[in-house]
Order: C-alpha cells, then sequence, then structure tokens
C-alpha cells in the first residue's frame, strides 16, 4: 500500500463528515470516492471535497480496484452488507460503530471479518484521545494506588426520539459501546460479570437511558451510567 491511501466514504452524514475533515487534515488520504442516497448530502460533499467523485450508488466504489479502504458512515442497517461487499472486494475497513443493526447480524459481521485478510476497525476513538491516556499513564505511575473501580457517566446531549437514531438500536447498543470498550482498555482485560438496568423515556420504544455495573477478570470493578437524556425539553 503506497503512502498515500485512496478511500471511499459512503454515508456523509455527521460521521462521514468529521472523516472527511480528519483525512484532509492528515494528507495521508486521498478521498476519491463521498456516496450518499441523498441530493443534499451529495451537494455539500462536492462543496467540501471538489476532488471527489460524488456517487449515490456504493457500488461504483467497491467495484474500483484502485480503492483500498472504504468508510462506512451510513446508518448501521446497511452496514453489515457493506462490510460483506468491501472484504469481497478485498477492501479493508473502517466502520461506525454498531457494525450492525441487531446483536445476532454483529456477531455474523464479526465471523465475517475474522475469516478475511482484511483489517477491519471500528470507531472506538476514547481509547486514543490524549486525555484518556494521560489519565492511564498516571494511574500506571502507580502514585494514587492500584486502579480498583473505573466509573464512566455519559448522557449525551441533543438527540431525542424520532430524530435520526431508529437505525443503529437502543443508544447503549451504539454510543454506549464507546464507555463499554473504555471501560475494558483502563482495566486491561475482559469482562467477567455484568448486571444492567434501562428505562424507556417519552414512551419511545427502545430504552433510552441505561446502567450497567459488575466487575473484570482481574478483580477491578466498573459501574458505566449512559443515554441520550440530558437537554432535550430543555428550553
Amino acid at each position: 500500500m503506497s503512502s498515500i491511501i485512496k478511500i471511499g466514504i459512503i454515508g456523509f452524514g455527521n460521521m462521514g463528515g468529521s472523516f472527511l475533515e480528519e483525512m484532509q487534515k492528515s494528507g495521508r488520504w486521498d478521498v476519491t470516492y463521498i456516496c450518499d442516497t441523498h441530493p443534499k448530502s451529495r451537494e455539500l460533499a462536492k462543496k467540501f471535497s471538489p476532488s471527489s467523485k460524488v456517487v449515490a450508488n456504493e457500488q461504483e466504489i467497491f467495484d474500483d480496484e484502485t480503492i483500498k479502504v472504504v468508510c462506512l458512515c451510513a446508518l448501521a442497517d446497511s452496514r453489515k452488507e457493506q462490510i460483506k461487499r468491501a472484504i469481497h472486494a478485498g477492501k479493508h475497513i473502517i466502520s461506525e460503530k454498531p457494525i450492525a443493526d441487531t446483536i445476532d447480524r454483529e456477531w455474523e459481521v464479526v465471523r465475517i471479518a475474522e475469516n478475511s485478510k482484511q483489517f477491519s476497525t471500528v470507531n472506538l476513538y476514547l481509547r486514543n484521545s490524549w486525555y484518556h491516556n494521560r489519565i492511564r499513564d498516571f494511574i500506571n505511575q502507580g502514585e494514587i494506588g492500584e486502579l480498583a473501580i473505573i466509573r464512566l457517566c455519559h448522557l449525551t446531549p441533543g438527540l431525542a426520539p424520532g430524530e435520526g437514531h431508529e437505525y443503529e438500536g437502543p443508544s447503549f447498543h451504539d454510543c454506549g459501546m464507546h464507555y463499554v470498550d473504555i471501560a475494558r482498555w483502563y482495566a486491561g482485560c475482559e469482562f467477567k460479570t455484568w448486571n444492567a438496568q434501562a428505562l424507556r423515556m417519552w414512551n419511545y420504544k427502545d430504552p433510552w437511558w441505561l446502567q450497567c455495573h459488575g466487575t473484570f477478570e482481574n478483580g477491578v470493578v466498573f459501574d458505566i451510567t449512559q443515554g441520550h437524556v440530558y437537554g432535550q425539553l430543555s428550553k
């Protein structure tokens, strides 16, 4: 693979736009394609990346043998088939989470990826953030003792039921995976036990707030509180 990597972005919403911005900054990516089914999103893509070929049909990206990586930023109900197409076409994968819209389909995707030769990564970026790395480095110095309890609380503002989250499933199935991942990263081992309670709010079909606690194999205790429940009703 050359130093400049040719990539196609599929889905040009919030995350597709964020990936484009960071790739343009890095100088390591040639964003050859941007795909979105919505005309307004394609117009935005042309504005922010004039050199990219902006298309409505994602198959153009999978069929182009010069594309080495696909960045999957569309809705979760499309992701399983896109991952299968990417692997069949021999392309590496950067995927938003969740990797499918149900747990069963996610396990199918895991098995497909594990049996392929392509690299696959999911955008669980907290472990790469400077502040979490600084916190973990300080803990590892031992000045405050050994890590015993991990408590994470994140109440995402602004997104209410019916505002575009339907295809991602319950909020913990989507955004909550950041905190499952970072808790495991801090502990440095796998989960051993867990108990959880989730609540439906505003008569919405999926749980919108969840609290989960348990232990890791090394005895570290964790507690995660997560939901899209802050600020929706403020005036």
